[in-house]
């Protein structure tokens, strides 16, 4: 028979035993059960809303100047780092994305910080009553309709070309609804020549007759006319008064090509690019203002060509004028990298007033690149306002 007192002790025993267990119990039970978990939840933030979410995420391929793609959505609370109420206690948050504030990448000539620190946009005066820029685009046409190789112009019979042109305006119109498109035929009407020729300037004249076809061609499909002046070893001082015949009318307008200046250096033409100064510019912009106060015209359009940085010297000595509209126009052809490097370095870098672009059908194509379209040069800035195919 078991002692009265030892079965008491044992009995107390027994009793808190199964109130160790009990508690242990509790302290081991729900919500904390979960495999993996070892410590106790924490206390949730008050629950926020959840972040906005794209119906279409931004994917790789999105334009340049698209926002970072966006975290999958999860549950957010009102502090950082704090758990949304009934989120497991081992799940954390998901890191910010690695491309959270990345530099937007720009190819040459796009960005628009570099635009700002050369000066871009430029503070200008309202322009005159019927000026064309910069409330128009001008998409124009060049070449010499005596000469199959010297541009588009020339390359079709008239119907065909007027119709390839019509084609670019509407791609332009498509590509940039905000500005209307003016079509343009720009003729080149002195070319500059291998040979001295009788007056021994290395350019050639044409006829009155030829650019008069070209001014009918012009009117007939509503188009602006340029007139093109490649000066060979001619002073642009004795050659552009002989054309204010045909510049007197308010829908030509002039162009002047350094590439065939070759009187500072005697070279012929195309065995050295040649180069104008700004007082050569001053000039002809002058020449210019005069014709429009004279004969009571709208402000005339002034296309000044350029590839290289000597082709215009002292571009900042560049006057402007209020009857002129000067247009520094990107000339030279090659693959799209090329073409974007010379518009940034020539054309962004030294602000004058307006930006032009010129298109290669053939010479930027024929080592297999692209031509550029109107949406790359629309991502150009500033944007050119002239657009030249040859």
């Amino acid at each position: 028979m078991t002692n009265p007192d030892v079965r008491a002790s044992i009995q107390r025993l027994v009793l808190l035993l199964a109130a160790a267990l009990l508690v242990a119990f509790t302290l081991t039970g729900c919500p904390n059960d979960r495999p993996g978990s070892a410590e106790p939840p924490k206390t949730a933030a008050p629950e926020a809303a959840p972040a906005a979410v794209p119906a279409t995420p931004p994917t790789p391929d999105t334009p340049r100047a698209a926002t970072p793609p966006l975290a999958p959505e999860t549950a957010q609370s009102g502090e950082p780092g704090a758990l949304a109420p009934g989120t497991p206690a081992a799940v954390e948050p998901a890191p910010a994305p690695k491309n959270k504030g990345c530099k937007v990448r720009y190819e040459a000539g796009e960005d628009p910080e570099y635009a700002r620190r050369c000066g871009w946009p430029l503070k200008l005066p309202p322009p005159l009553p019927g000026a064309i820029l910069p409330q128009i685009r001008i998409v124009a046409y060049y070449g010499n309709p005596l000469s199959k190789r010297m541009g588009v112009l020339g390359e079709y019979p008239k119907d065909e070309m007027l119709r390839r042109l019509k084609v670019e305006v509407a791609r332009w119109e498509k590509a940039d609804p905000s500005l209307p498109v003016q079509p343009a035929l720009h003729l080149i009407a002195v070319v500059a020549q291998g040979a001295p020729g009788k007056a021994g300037k290395y350019r050639m004249v044409m006829p009155d007759k030829i650019i008069n076809e070209v001014y009918d061609w012009a009117k007939e499909a509503h188009c602006l006319m340029f007139i093109d002046i490649q000066t060979g070893q001619e002073n642009i001082r004795t050659l552009l008064p002989r054309f204010e015949w045909l510049l007197k009318n308010p829908d030509v307008h002039l162009a002047m090509d350094p590439e065939f200046n070759l009187i500072k250096s005697g070279k012929k033409p195309g065995t050295k690019i040649g180069t104008y100064d700004a007082a050569d510019v001053n000039y002809a912009s002058g020449f210019l203002a005069d014709l429009v106060k004279k004969y009571q015209l709208p402000p005339k359009v002034f296309i000044v060509h350029r590839f290289t940085r000597n082709m215009v010297t002292n571009a900042r000595c560049i006057a402007l004028r209020p009857e002129v509209q000067i247009v520094m126009n990107m000339d030279g052809w090659g693959a799209p990298w090329l073409k974007r490097d010379s518009y940034k370095d020539y054309i962004v870098k030294e602000p004058v007033q307006y930006t032009g672009f010129k298109l290669f059908y053939h010479n930027d194509t024929k080592k297999g690149d692209p031509l550029l379209t109107p949406q790359d040069l629309l991502r150009l800035n500033p944007k050119p306002i002239y657009i030249q195919y040859q």
